[in-house]
């Protein structure tokens, strides 16, 4: 292995090692938010009794944990994925090799395990929830609930491919993170929790051991996101590096060297 290739190898292992820091935090911080807004004996269900407001709150705040993530260090190294739906969508793009989209999606389903063990503290309250995991929504059909996670997560990859794609919107792609789940999270949690993000859903089920529907949250996602990239294929294009923010920074050549473009 030459001296070039050997340093390639060792930072896509720091980029693996990024994206498992950068989910465990999604799942530890953004489903604290879930569980102290809408766990048993939450205080926030008086001081917010609404529960469509409730509900954009932590959608909103949820999205701030995910954008938040996309400007720190985590996603200077590896791009802040954080999500296997927007790994298969930058892969779909040909940002990412296979061997690197395997890469970031394993580390990403090992962050969001040990992300969700912490979440095992807040006790009764949290297990009141299942801990935040995405369950279908009681009353609703399988292919309704299927149906919330592909127009939802079509939602997410289609924001990303819109602001990724436009050099004037680009740096604004975490700030949209907010804003999009205040918006879907109200709307379509009754139906499925709003996933999204198939390593986000994995994690509190490892812990609570609720598996109703789990291929849900992994099915719907990653239709979600095919028919974004097939929609947003010209805009697609477009799009120079397989990261959120942090767009030059130093990590850049061996990005384009993992999608075989040097």
């Amino acid at each position: 292995m030459s001296g070039e290739s050997a340093r390639d190898a060792s930072v896509r292992w720091r980029l693996f090692f990024s994206e498992v820091i950068g989910t465990a935090v999604l799942v530890f911080a953004g489903l604290s938010l879930v569980i102290w807004m809408w766990g048993e004996g939450t205080p926030m269900a008086r001081l917010v009794p609404n529960e469509l407001v409730r509900s954009a709150i932590t959608g909103f705040l949820f999205g701030c944990v995910g954008g938040g993530i996309a400007l720190s260090r985590v996603g200077s190294e590896s791009g802040a994925h954080i999500n296997p739906a927007v790994t298969m969508g930058f892969w779909m793009m040909r940002k990412l090799d296979a061997r690197a989209a395997a890469g970031y999606i394993v580390a990403q389903l090992l962050g969001a395990g040990l992300g969700a063990l912490p979440l095992l503290a807040w006790g009764a309250m949290g297990r009141s929830i299942a801990f935040g995991a995405t369950i279908p929504g009681k009353g609703y059909a399988t292919s309704t609930v299927l149906m919330g996670e592909v127009v939802t997560t079509f939602g997410l990859v289609t924001t990303l491919c819109i602001f990724l794609g436009f050099r004037h919107l680009r740096p604004f792609t975490p700030f949209t993170m907010p804003l999009l789940y205040g918006v879907m999270v109200p709307l379509e949690s009754h139906l499925s929790g709003t996933s999204t993000n198939p390593a986000r859903s994995f994690g509190p089920s490892l812990i609570s051991g609720q598996w109703d529907g789990w291929w849900i949250f992994w099915a719907g996602p990653m239709v979600g996101m095919l028919i974004a990239i097939v929609v947003c294929s010209s805009i697609a294009r477009r799009i120079e590096v397989a990261k959120l923010y942090h767009f030059e920074s130093d990590r850049r050549r061996l990005f384009h060297r993992m999608a075989g473009r040097a």
